[in-house]
């Protein structure tokens, strides 16, 4: 059986991506939408907007709106139980 290796296990590259890091480059995928937005999607919910006018505020999908707010209050899906 062949071992396949991948670009991260090479050497070279580990050391790219810690020296990347140490400078405070972030490694990996973007972010997708900005913290502010997230935020600001946050506030408006809090003031009772439904997620379809957040979305369409922030430009942030409602899929997306239901996995950002729910980070907020991981309590609150169990309160009713």
């Amino acid at each position: 059986m062949v071992h396949q290796r991948h670009l991260w296990d090479r050497p070279d590259s580990a050391h790219a991506r810690a020296v990347a890091e140490a400078a405070g480059r972030r490694i990996g995928r973007p972010v997708a939408h900005p913290a502010d937005k997230i935020e600001y999607a946050r506030l408006l919910k809090q003031q009772g907007s439904s997620l379809g006018e957040i979305a369409a505020k922030t430009g942030i999908p409602k899929t997306s709106l239901h996995r950002y707010l729910a980070e907020v209050n991981p309590a609150a899906s169990t309160e009713g139980s």
